[in-house]
């Protein structure tokens, strides 16, 4: 692909960019409202028509897209860094020079190199702004009691959060799957027993099986993938749930004055991880099929018929913090305020923890033998 931009038409380093029309100076997306705000001069712009009313968003057929048949309207070109210490490949514009990752909090120094990748169908904007996230990040952690105090202080006074929109991947499938398996049915028999020199009688349980087979079918919509590395799988899965429902047509206005991460995890790898959660609901659905009082499953036949995906952004506050040399990480769900992060604990909390529960424990147990 040519290297050479017309006049007019956007460049990859700068099409989140939109300058204030009063003042020249960057314009960013206002979280919560439908409109981009410039703040030097507290103009505002809203954003054009056809955002922000929901609805389903066009999907893209898996298999072509796995063979290689994509449409080159659906792949884009973006300027990205990756970072040397986490691996994460975030968006940067033609003006930033140098930067610390958000993810690690690792100096790094940005490249001109470009990303060539499927675009982002739709994404959530942002609903939080930074001031309403940095707050819901110092409640979660003002609620960890063994937390250091001074990594508490310093979370209060660090720098701002970085807001970044982090890649997923959804998958649409409607599969049809023949089972074959066992329905047991529990039945009691009556047997007597030596208990303590004496007979008695009890009731056991056994169970019946009969041989079953069976179809079951299941549509899937939006099996939601993580499309990163860059942090841990148990934070953003504790992130959810997240309300795809108001999936918006992706606008670079949305991006503006906040970053974009690119996927690390590639659509087929994707899928693997959707098939895994597939079948485990698949399973499920059989052995609620096959009834009875218990259930085994011998074998699960799925065919997958219609098989669609989009890549899609959802939006996430995040803080990276280098505390006494180590980093903690924190995010937080750009829409609904969830808190998740690295649990630090201070070993003198613990100590103190621990002695006074000793003290606690020997007033008791001392209660208890005066009281004999």
């Amino acid at each position: 692909m040519s290297d050479t931009y017309l006049e007019d038409q956007p460049r990859p380093a700068d099409e989140h960019r939109f300058p204030c029309d009063q003042c020249g100076a960057d314009l960013r997306f206002d979280p919560g409202e439908n409109r981009l705000i410039c703040d030097h001069c507290g103009n505002t712009e809203a954003i054009g028509d056809g955002l922000w009313r929901g609805g389903s968003l066009q999907e893209l057929d898996f298999r072509n897209a796995v063979s290689g048949d994509m449409p080159e309207e659906e792949i884009e070109e973006t300027r990205v860094v990756s970072c040397p210490n986490c691996g994460a490949q975030t968006e940067f514009d033609e003006s930033v020079h140098s930067a610390e990752c958000p993810f690690c909090a690792t100096p790094v120094v940005t490249d001109t190199g470009l990303h060539r990748h499927i675009k982002p169908k739709g994404l959530l904007p942002f609903a939080l702004d930074e001031r309403a996230a940095r707050a819901k990040m110092t409640n979660w952690l003002g609620s960890l009691w063994f937390a250091p105090n001074g990594l508490k202080e310093y979370a209060r006074k660090g720098r701002t959060l970085s807001g970044i929109y982090v890649p997923y991947w959804t998958f649409d499938a409607d599969t049809k799957s023949k089972y074959a398996g066992q329905r047991g049915t529990h039945y009691y028999e009556t047997k007597t027993v030596m208990r303590d020199g004496k007979r008695q009688q009890v009731r056991v349980r056994k169970t019946r099986w009969r041989r079953v087979t069976g179809r079951v079918a299941r549509f899937f919509d939006d099996v939601l993938v993580l499309g990163s590395k860059s942090l841990p799988k148990k934070y953003t899965d504790a992130l959810e749930p997240w309300d795809l429902s108001a999936m918006e047509p992706y606008q670079p206005e949305y991006l503006a004055g906040f970053r974009a991460e690119g996927y690390s995890i590639e659509l087929e790898d994707a899928f693997k991880e959707a098939r895994h959660y597939m079948d485990r609901v698949i399973h499920r659905d059989v052995k609620f099929d096959i009834g009875g009082d218990a259930q085994q499953v011998s074998s699960v036949d799925t065919q997958i018929g219609t098989l669609t995906f989009k890549h899609v952004l959802l939006p996430v506050w995040m803080a990276a913090y280098k505390y006494r040399g180590r980093t903690y990480r924190f995010v937080v769900n750009g829409r609904t305020g969830r808190v998740q992060g690295e649990r630090p604990f201070s070993a003198i909390k613990i100590a103190i923890a621990v002695f006074f529960g000793l003290i606690i424990a020997g007033c008791i147990g001392f209660v208890i033998a005066n009281s004999q």
